[in-house]
């Protein structure tokens, strides 16, 4: 039974509370975070020609973690087998079997999993995997001070939020690996879709 996050797009104040949750629960420091929050902007501002100025600037936050995908890139190209689904359909690494390759780490559009730099190894969100065995909601979504997050069976979810979209930008397309992730979108990630916003906010999240 595929299992996957949505995340309310509209709601999202970008606080990092379920970033910081997150860290709490799996004891990480500072350098490893298995969600990360994505700040996209775009726009500015023209002048006229009577001289009055024009602004089509916007901006928003992205939570993201794994996503749990169907068609996951991450378990095809690990040489050893140790990113695997398991039997809750929750994508992690079998640490006795990882090598630290970091196949994973290039091959995800997402970039769900790091190397662990300490143990090196490949490490990532398993979905709270402990805490959905025993019907408890992954910690980041338990978290959200605004409910931004919801976790349940894909299934679930599609019917939960009928509205929701699989991609925003700058997210890749969902073709990709058919990912667990269902968003609402807010109106400034409907008026992103021509691409010409940047993500603010790289070197936090880690992405090259």
């Amino acid at each position: 039974m595929p299992r996957g996050f949505f995340f309310d797009n509209t709601r999202c104040t970008g606080c990092r509370t379920c970033v910081l949750a997150c860290k709490d629960y799996h004891d990480h420091g500072s350098e490893l975070a298995f969600r990360m929050v994505l700040d996209y902007e775009g726009g500015g501002w023209t002048r006229t020609n009577d001289g009055t100025l024009y602004q089509d600037a916007y901006a928003y936050h992205i939570s993201i973690a794994c996503n749990h995908c169907n068609s996951p890139v991450c378990t095809q190209v690990c040489p050893t087998g140790a990113m695997h689904k398991d039997d809750l359909d929750l994508v992690w690494p079998d640490v006795r079997k990882c090598i630290g390759c970091g196949y994973c780490t290039m091959a995800c559009p997402y970039h769900a999993p790091r190397i662990d730099q300490e143990l090196k190894r490949s490490s990532k969100c398993d979905g709270c995997r402990t805490r959905v065995a025993n019907e408890q909601a992954p910690i980041c979504v338990e978290a959200c001070p605004v409910r931004a997050l919801d976790f349940a069976a894909a299934g679930t979810l599609a019917e939960r939020y009928p509205t929701a979209v699989r991609s925003i930008m700058p997210l890749p397309s969902e073709d990709a690996t058919d990912p667990n992730l269902f968003i609402l979108p807010s109106p400034a990630a409907e008026r992103a879709t021509d691409g010409g916003g940047r993500i603010a906010n790289r070197q936090e999240a880690g992405i090259a």
